[in-house]
C-alpha cells in the first residue's frame, strides 16, 4: 500500500513538473520569442500595418474606409464625399448589435448568388453612380470604363485597395473638386500605385487611404 502511494506521488510530481515545463515553454517563452521576432523583423505588420499622417494614426493599410458626407435628415445611406478617392462598395456589412457603445466596422459579404436580382440591381446602380459621379465637364466616363471592383464589394467588404484603372477614372473629378490640375492628381495615383507582389503575385493596386492622405497633403500645400 505504501509502495503504491509512493508511486502515485512520484507520478503526480512528474506530471506536475511536465505541466509546469510545458506551460513555461508554450505559454511564456514561445509567445515572447514570436513577439520579439515579429517586432524586430516585421514591426509594421505586427502592429496592425498602421498608416500615420502628421504624427497621428489615421487607419490601417489592411482595412478599407468610407469617405462619405454626413447623413441628411431622412437618409439611410450617406452620399459619397466626392472630393476624395472612393474605394470599393461595402455591401454586406452587418450592424454591431453586441456592443452598441461603439460603432464598429464589421466584415462580411452579401452571399448573393450570381443570378440574384438584388445583386444585379446593386451592380447596375453602382455602375450608374460611378459614371455620374466621375463625369465632369470635358471628361465623360463611359460604362465600359467602369471596372468590376468599382461596382462589387469584396468577400470581406473592407478591401482597402482599388485598381489603377478605377483610380484613374476618378482623377478628373478629384482634381475639379479640390482645385488641382489633372496632372497633379495623376501623379499622385502613379506614385501610390503598387505593382504585383514580388513581380508576379496578384495585380497592381492603389491603397485608397494612402492615396487620400497624400491628396490631403497636396491640397494643404496648394
Amino acid at each position: 500500500m505504501n509502495h503504491s502511494v509512493t508511486n502515485t506521488v512520484r507520478l503526480f510530481g512528474a506530471g506536475l513538473r511536465a505541466l509546469l515545463m510545458l506551460t513555461l515553454v508554450t505559454g511564456v517563452i514561445y509567445p515572447l520569442l514570436v513577439t520579439g521576432v515579429a517586432q524586430g523583423l516585421f514591426h509594421d505588420k505586427a502592429n496592425g500595418s498602421e498608416i500615420t499622417a502628421h504624427g497621428k494614426v489615421v487607419g490601417s493599410s489592411l482595412i478599407g474606409q468610407s469617405y462619405d458626407l454626413p447623413l441628411k435628415k431622412g437618409q439611410e445611406t450617406p452620399d459619397p464625399d466626392l472630393k476624395w478617392f472612393q474605394g470599393r462598395p461595402a455591401n454586406g456589412l452587418g450592424s454591431n448589435s453586441v456592443n452598441t457603445q461603439y460603432k464598429l466596422l464589421l466584415s462580411g459579404a452579401t452571399n448573393l448568388s450570381a443570378d440574384s436580382k438584388d445583386l444585379l440591381r446593386q451592380v447596375q446602380d453602382a455602375k450608374a453612380a460611378v459614371v455620374r459621379n466621375n463625369s465632369v465637364p470635358g471628361y465623360t466616363v463611359k460604362p465600359s470604363q467602369v471596372p468590376a471592383e468599382a461596382v462589387t464589394s469584396s468577400g470581406s467588404g473592407l478591401d482597402p485597395d482599388i485598381s489603377p484603372r478605377y483610380a484613374k477614372i476618378q482623377v478628373h473629378r478629384v482634381a475639379e473638386r479640390n482645385g488641382l490640375s489633372v496632372g497633379q492628381v495623376e501623379k499622385l495615383v502613379k506614385d501610390k500605385t503598387e505593382g504585383r507582389t514580388v513581380g508576379f503575385i496578384g495585380e497592381p493596386r492603389v491603397n485608397v487611404l494612402e492615396l487620400n492622405v497624400a491628396l490631403k497633403d497636396l491640397v494643404a500645400r496648394r
